[in-house]
């Protein structure tokens, strides 16, 4: 990567900043309208009629420091520091007065291991190493000190806190020194998947004049590869933190920014406030009254009647910039009135939703769990079951109440353990829809067993049908203490030890 690259893309940039930009100085002293540009001089928003330079050239050195590898310019078993160095050159446009993007190029060489790979090894042990690199990059310019400015800071500033990042291509060539002598370890081209990179970092300018900016900036280089600083292959003697998957770099440098533009302001040290009280001190000196709210304000709403859409606001209502009552969940009901502000309900309720009566609740529960289908001969809920449950879940949070889950078997079998089935089929019921989200003080349950069975046993399978199922009911709170949560221990479910016969039907 060379630098003639960089000096091709700044000799395409520096002409586009030849683009002319109107002043802030007032114009026989009329304020701009607010089809303006903005400025004084009332003229269509062109690109001709901006008002500040929007373009930089930026220049720096300094000096770049190993920190996360193998081989460190920072104290690595020498107990010095290595230090390289390291030079950019960027072009800088302002989109607005707090973020900016820069194209930048980069060069330099870092220094890293046990010596100066100037000097001679000092025994069999030591390991020096250099790389150099360039670097071409995108970064994105944050502008703390405008993004952050405060409002009743009417003075100018000349410091502002920068802060920086972006990705690049970086290519490099690392070489290796021991007792041996100096030789090339890696080489990476650039503009390759495997030469990408990205560095973030800040930088505080200081504004010398109009025209120069001094800048101090500390970044941090993530170079993604484990091998840029010279300490060979993977896994190789040196190259030994296999969990260090990245070579990373601080890089302190110094540098000038050059504001380009016929203007004698810049982009980025424009402080919109002070352009506001530059306009109201404009306004301050109109000899001129001006008349606000010609219609009033009849509702008292703050807005007024001359663009206010609804003139008989309701005292103490909520509006809109348009003076129209808000009406936050869209139910027709305004916030003002409204007892459910976020969740819509009818007029004649005030702004909630109706609860229908726990009773008719119950009986749609029961109705959603009627096709709900086990295991055979056991209290295990089959998947075809699960959209019931969540329909029933879903019914119960919406309307809430307590309900009791009676389990029902049909006659046939032994009663023992069609009255133990029943309790578990129900008490799995229970907990099928308290885990999706029904509140485990809600829904408690019991088994009858065959007790209420209407279907005799000589019935056809599908007509004992109707007896296998499960009921729900409503339960006052006066009777619901006094029900248990289930009405047996967990304990496994043993058939008789009388003959299964093969007149025993599934459940």
């Amino acid at each position: 990567m060379k630098l003639s690259l960089a000096i091709a893309a700044l000799a395409l940039a520096v002409p586009t900043a030849g683009y002319a930009q109107d002043t802030m100085a007032a114009s026989g002293g009329e304020y701009p309208n607010t089809f303006s540009s903005g400025s004084a001089n009332v003229s269509p928003f062109t690109n001709q009629s901006k008002r500040f330079n929007d373009w930089s050239i930026s220049v720096g050195a300094g000096v770049p420091l190993l920190q996360s590898s193998d081989l460190t310019s920072i104290k690595n078993g020498n107990g010095k520091n290595l230090f390289g160095y390291s030079a950019y050159v960027s072009i800088d446009k302002a989109i607005t007065h707090a973020f900016g993007l820069k194209l930048q190029y980069d060069r330099g060489e870092t220094r890293q291991g046990w010596f100066n790979t100037k000097d001679a090894a000092p025994d069999a042990t030591a390991v020096g190493a250099r790389t150099q690199y360039d670097a071409i990059s995108i970064l994105g310019d944050i502008n703390f000190s405008n993004l952050l400015r405060r409002v009743d800071n009417h003075s100018p500033y000349r410091w502002a806190l920068h802060g920086y990042a972006g990705l690049g291509t970086l290519a490099y060539r690392a070489y290796q020194k021991d007792i041996k002598g100096q030789r090339l370890m890696t080489e990476v081209k650039p503009f390759k998947l495997g030469s990408m990179f990205m560095q973030a970092g800040a930088g505080l300018k200081f504004k010398v004049n109009k025209r120069i900016d001094l800048e101090g900036r500390l970044m941090y280089v993530v170079t993604g590869d484990d091998e840029f600083d010279g300490g060979g292959d993977a896994y190789s003697a040196i190259n030994k933190r296999s969990e260090q998957v990245s070579d990373n770099f601080f890089n302190a440098t110094l540098g000038l920014s050059f504001k380009l533009g016929k203007h004698d302001s810049h982009l980025m040290w424009h402080d919109p406030l002070q352009e506001i009280y530059y306009k109201l001190d404009v306004l301050a000196n109109k000899k001129q009254d001006i008349e606000v709210c010609k219609k009033g304000d009849a509702d008292n709403d703050g807005v007024c009647d001359d663009w206010d859409r609804q003139l008989d606001t309701p005292a103490g209502a909520r509006v809109d910039g348009a003076g129209v009552a808000l009406d936050t969940d869209l139910d027709g009901v305004i916030d003002l009135y409204d007892k459910c502000v976020t969740v819509p309900g009818p007029v004649e309720n005030n702004g909630c939703p109706v609860k229908k009566d726990n009773n008719q609740t119950a009986v749609e529960v029961e109705k959603t769990l009627k096709d709900i289908y086990f295991n055979f001969n056991k209290a295990t809920i089959r998947p075809e079951s699960n959209s019931k449950l969540d329909l029933a879940a879903s019914i119960i949070k919406e309307n809430g109440g307590n309900y009791l889950l009676t389990g029902h078997t049909d006659i046939k079998g032994s009663a023992a353990y069609n009255l133990r089935l029943s309790k578990e089929r129900a008490a799995a019921v229970v907990a099928a829809l308290e885990s999706r989200g029904v509140s485990q003080d809600v829904l408690k349950s019991r088994g009858v067993g065959s007790a209420e069975a209407t279907v005799p046993a000589t019935a056809s399978d599908a007509e004992r049908l109707a007896d296998r199922k499960v009921t729900v009911r409503f339960v006052e709170s006066s009777e619901w203490n006094s029900i248990k949560k289930k009405d047996y221990e967990d304990a496994p479910v043993k058939k008789s030890a009388k003959k299964a016969s093969a007149k025993k039907k599934k459940k």
